[in-house]
């Protein structure tokens, strides 16, 4: 300490250096400290938090010519994104292949992508996973999606409830701190997975309900395939049945994929482990018409927004009236990392 802090220090005065370490301290700083680092209650059910999301998360540019890429990845999880999508189609050698089907992007393995996953997972957060499949893959590669996850993945993979146990809620963060979930269609309920323990041979298929937003998914479609829709169209069946692979199925633990018919199905007959996806444009009619029962709903159900099929620029949709009546997931990562 020289003269000069030494009379400034007697005299109880501040000096310009003094005063610029005090503007650049802890004490001055907008930011607070404790928010450096998770300071929420971690502790309440999955639903109760909003969940960093990405959709189409393999593409790094545009939804229609650009390239798949593992970046895409690796770029969303060391940033936080704690909800990964994943378009699984039938590969050559029964190699399953990731890409934007029916379009000119490029195409990945499956097995890349989870190794890519596996590796950097937990690089920003402590925090679940989810592995959101939309899945186009036949039986066959279905069981083999199934044993990559199991194989690379390991014990971050959740195959069981919490202690074998039936829940009545979803679990917490906290709770499933280090684990990766599926989110895919489920063949029955939870009850009977548990009930089976993990007793199902290779080659076992059964149906499962679609889980298609059927008006904005074949406008994406369409808008894909560049054609003009077909005149007249003959609509598709509402209780359409898809084949899963039983291997595959029994991963689905807490994020069972269910189609969204009304609030007031919802709230008779889904379960607190199934989960929406609502388009944009169905999503914003009901935020404007039904916005109680939109909140209502999403308090129970984990509900993704997904943007519609027009934004072939990997543009996103105004975010915030789909958090203000709750809604955990959805946004494009390519416009935002």
């Amino acid at each position: 300490m020289g003269p000069r802090q030494d009379r400034a220090k007697n005299k109880k005065e501040m000096t310009l250096e003094g005063f610029v370490r005090f503007l650049l301290s802890e004490d001055c700083d907008v930011f607070k400290s404790l928010h450096k680092k998770v300071y929420q209650d971690m502790t309440y059910p999955l639903c109760d938090y909003f969940i960093s999301s990405s959709h189409n998360t393999y593409l790094i540019s545009d939804q229609l010519v650009g390239p798949s890429h593992l970046w895409g990845y690796s770029s969303a999880l060391t940033k936080g994104c704690r909800c990964l999508e994943i378009d699984c189609w039938d590969g050559q050698d029964n190699e399953p292949v990731v890409y934007h089907g029916h379009t000119l992007t490029s195409k990945i393995t499956f097995k890349s992508v989870i190794n890519v996953i596996h590796k950097h997972a937990f690089a920003a957060s402590d925090y679940p996973i989810v592995l959101s499949l939309e899945n186009h893959c036949s039986p066959p590669q279905q069981e083999v999606m199934a044993a990559y996850m199991i194989d690379i993945l390991g014990d971050q993979l959740v195959t069981t409830t919490i202690n074998n146990e039936m829940p009545i809620e979803l679990p917490s963060p906290e709770d499933l701190k280090f684990k990766i979930m599926i989110k895919n269609k489920k063949v029955g309920n939870l009850e009977e997975t548990l009930q089976r323990k993990s007793k199902v041979a290779r080659g076992e298929i059964m149906e499962a309900e679609s889980t298609s937003e059927s008006d904005e998914e074949e406008e994406a479609a369409l808008i894909r395939r560049s054609v003009p829709p077909k005149s007249p169209e003959k609509k598709k069946d509402k209780h359409q049945k898809v084949q899963v692979a039983m291997l595959l199925s029994e991963l689905v633990i807490y994020t069972r994929s269910r189609k969204f018919v009304s609030f007031e199905d919802s709230k008779k007959k889904q379960k607190f482990y199934e989960n929406n996806s609502i388009g944009e444009t169905k999503g914003q009619k009901l935020v404007l018409k039904m916005a109680k029962n939109f909140v209502l709903h999403t308090c129970r159900f984990i509900t993704r927004i997904y943007p519609k099929g027009t934004r072939t620029g990997s543009s996103n949709y105004d975010p915030q009236e789909f958090w203000s009546v709750g809604c955990q997931m959805g946004m494009c990562l390519q416009k935002i990392l």
